[in-house]
């Protein structure tokens, strides 16, 4: 189980992504200085402008995407919020409540259960999402009134009439919009909010753990805002963002804090220290009401204290926090299930190229492998990634997980590594280690000479390098062509099975859910199994 602990930062030990680097190095008779490559970047420059446009443009689709996936598995339904918001949603006869980014209605039917009196307006700009919602089993339609619509661009008042609502909800649907158009947002709510309504928000703040996963990869579109492995986005909101947002939209701080709360999910062995804001917004009265002035002063001057909640223990779903989705393919391809699961790298010796600080993919094979390396070619990347597999793998798994330098084309580093596997590895894997174009061919000469020489004849036994990545600045046929130079042979790609060796595509068979090839967008994530040879 991890053994992480949320602080005033996160500690910087605690599960994130590749903060650290992977260092690869040409050929040798060049300068030690010009040999070092640095895959994670200081300074990386982020989301391209065309594909900043195309994240904004499409967002609708990569919603729909994602709710054709899930369907309403991935948020579990939100009880908490009679306990927290209860005094909101009772008294003062029937409440009309609209639920602005209702996805599958993981809010608004707990609040219908609660309040049977309620009527509810349900809206979300995923045309699947209202689908689901209508699909329940709990919809009905003298209760809830389920819409499609874009609040950046469509008029709620042509659904609902001004001024008639009494409590809007928004649980982690502010942050899906780029921070540019948020006015535009709160400008339509208000329309329909009564003068004496509530706002009820609970969405990201800053410090994240998923933040923290983004910090060191170009997947940043502007500051605190970020797109996630399969193109939906995720804004991490600052008491002061959010406060300013909404006061210079006609709206007064009611309350608002900042949460952290450690998530344990037992049957995939993950702790998230996760943060969240939940605040309550009035529409303001175009005075500085005492009340206003109290909030601000008890809640931004100290924005910076976190509200410490108990351990909450996951028994194999998710929490409404969501985790990232190129976490969720490496849980799904390594093991989680072994039952339903080709053993990937069950019995078998794991390299990790590149791992950074994080280490998860290894973490997670060491449930099933004999032997785990995770490598990465930073010292400093090296010596968190080494705290976090102390700190958060049972004792037992120690024996079989190992960190090692490794500067890609170094030939010391890899004698290194092959002193701790002398018959090489079966599975060599890296993780969104391909963007760097002066690295790619110190990858593939590195991987030709610590990849196991044999296996049987058995497709899932014959040593393998697989890749997982999102294409940006490296074209696959650049790696396909780097890969030949040093003898490797695509046998399976996916989303786009091309296996001519089986009948049914190799990756496809990793997956506990096969219909997910289908569902995600070809430019979220890639796979490219290699054999040698």
């Amino acid at each position: 189980m991890l053994d992480l602990t949320c602080t005033k930062p996160p500690l910087f030990t605690s599960i994130n992504p590749k903060i650290g680097t992977a260092m690869a190095s040409g050929e040798q008779k060049l300068p030690p200085e010009t040999q070092r490559l640095q895959i994670y970047p200081n300074t990386n420059t982020g989301v391209s402008p065309f594909w900043k446009e195309k994240y904004e443009r499409e967002a609708k689709r990569y919603w729909d995407v994602f709710y054709k996936r899930h369907k309403d598995r991935f948020f579990k339904d939100r009880h908490y919020l009679d306990k927290e918001w209860g005094d909101y949603f009772s008294g003062g006869g029937r409440k009309v409540i609209l639920e602005v980014g209702c996805g599958a209605g993981n809010t608004i039917f707990p609040v219908m259960a609660s309040y049977p009196d309620a009527f509810v307006y349900a809206c979300d700009f995923s045309p699947r999402a209202i689908e689901l919602v209508k699909m329940h089993e709990d919809f009905k339609e003298s209760q809830v009134h389920a819409f499609v619509s874009d609040l950046t661009a469509d008029d709620l008042c042509k659904e609902i009439l001004p001024s008639s609502v009494d409590i809007v909800t928004m649980i982690f649907m502010l942050s899906a919009v780029s921070p540019e158009k948020m006015p535009l947002v709160l400008q339509n709510v208000r329309k329909v909010i009564k003068p004496n309504g509530y706002v009820l928000l609970r969405d990201y703040a800053t410090g994240d753990l998923a933040q923290e996963r983004f910090s060191g990869k170009d997947q940043k579109i502007s500051d605190n805002f970020y797109v996630r492995g399969d193109g939906t986005r995720a804004y991490y909101f600052s008491n002061e963002f959010l406060t300013n947002l909404f006061k210079e939209n006609g709206f007064d701080v009611h309350k608002i804090d900042v949460y952290c709360k450690q998530v344990e999910n037992r049957s995939r062995e993950l702790v998230m220290n996760r943060r969240w804001v939940q605040a309550v917004f009035r529409v303001s009265d175009g005075s500085d009401s005492s009340s206003s002035k109290e909030a601000e002063a008890n809640h931004l001057d100290n924005h910076n204290i976190d509200k410490e909640i108990n351990q909450n223990s996951l028994n194999g779903g998710l929490n409404d926090t969501a985790v990232d989705l190129s976490e969720g393919v490496a849980v799904d391809m390594f093991g989680v299930l072994p039952s339903k699961n080709p053993k990937i790298v069950a019995g078998k010796r794991v390299l990790e190229l590149g791992c950074g600080s994080g280490g998860i993919c290894s973490m997670i094979a060491a449930r099933y492998a004999d032997l785990v390396v995770a490598t990465d070619g930073d010292g400093f990347a090296l010596d968190l990634l080494a705290k976090n597999v102390a700190s958060n793998i049972e004792p037992l798994l120690l024996t079989k997980l190992t960190t090692k330098r490794l500067e890609w084309g170094n030939k010391d580093d890899i004698e290194s590594i092959k002193e701790v596997s002398k018959g090489g590895f079966d599975v060599i894997m890296g993780t969104d280690v391909t963007y760097i174009p002066e690295a790619i061919l110190p990858l593939f000469a590195t991987a030709k000479e610590l990849i196991a020489s044999s296996g049987s004849n058995k497709d899932d036994n014959v040593p393998a390098l697989i890749l997982c990545h999102i294409f940006r600045r490296v074209d696959e046929p650049t790696l396909l062509s780097a890969a030949a130079q040093y003898g490797f042979r695509l046998v399976d790609k996916w989303p786009t099975g091309i296996s001519t060796e089986l009948s049914q595509s190799i990756i496809d068979n990793w997956f506990v859910d096969n219909g997910l090839k289908d569902d995600l967008p070809s430019t979220a994530l890639n796979i490219l199994l290699f054999h040698k040879g």
